[in-house]
């Protein structure tokens, strides 16, 4: 199929889908969170760092908060993949197998989760930093990748108790495991297209980098040295 003949067939179902995944992620659920445990007097994001996520809450608000926040993260961001991939699944595009669509069709709609829940339309576009989120996004679209982020992710936490050395050490690494994983497993292994490969990595990249941006302050903090070790509010 010729590619300007696909995207003239299907450009309104991604549409429909990183829209769809969009407002899904923009449910910031650390301020939600944080406005019902104060009884609406606090947010979030004029508390500890000032970032909407989970790191924040468990410091600033409190063990339980923090649990229901990265709870509601996951879940959203399992919620606009899964959605992603049903709505991608439809479509015929050219030599990729319908198992590599859908797939493809995971990994851009969980990128627009990502956005979402750092630039939230509900909340002033005024978010967190997307990990959560983006762990529940590799958690459905790719197991493996999944599991090797989560060992570094621990290996680097138990190490140096900084969760955000952490976080910035798996956005670089997300790119790298998903192009060994599905060129090596699914590429080599079961005879999918390069350009399924591609996609995966590209997308993997732009989450991957995005995360790292939104990193710059801790970046600097840990370069000075001054980065603080997670201690959270009892």
């Amino acid at each position: 199929m010729d590619y300007m003949t696909f995207i003239q067939n299907n450009w309104y179902i991604a549409l429909i889908s990183f829209v769809i995944a969009y407002l899904l992620g923009s449910i910031n659920t650390a301020v939600i969170v944080t406005k019902i445990a104060t009884k609406g007097k606090k947010d979030i994001r004029e508390m500890g760092s000032g970032n909407a996520g989970f790191t924040n809450v468990l410091r600033s608000v409190g063990k339980v908060p923090a649990i229901f926040t990265i709870v509601c993260d996951l879940l959203k961001a399992v919620v606009a993949v899964l959605l992603g991939g049903l709505l991608f699944s439809v479509m015929n595009m050219g030599n990729l197998s319908p198992q590599s669509i859908i797939m493809i069709g995971e990994y851009l709609c969980g990128f627009f989760c990502i956005l979402g829940h750092s630039y939230p339309v509900y909340f002033g576009f005024k978010g967190g930093k997307g990990i959560v989120t983006a762990a529940g996004m590799m958690l459905i679209a790719d197991w493996r990748v999944f599991v090797l982020i989560l060992t570094t992710f621990l290996i680097i936490f138990l190490i140096s108790r900084i969760i955000s050395l952490a976080d910035i050490i798996c956005a670089c690494m997300f790119p790298v495991y998903t192009f060994i994983v599905t060129f090596f497993f699914d590429h080599m292994g079961k005879g999918h297209s390069m350009l399924f490969v591609l996609i995966c990595t590209a997308a993997a990249f732009g989450m991957g980098l995005f995360v790292v941006i939104k990193h710059k302050d801790n970046i600097k903090r840990l370069l000075n040295g001054e980065e603080k070790k997670i201690k959270a509010k009892k």
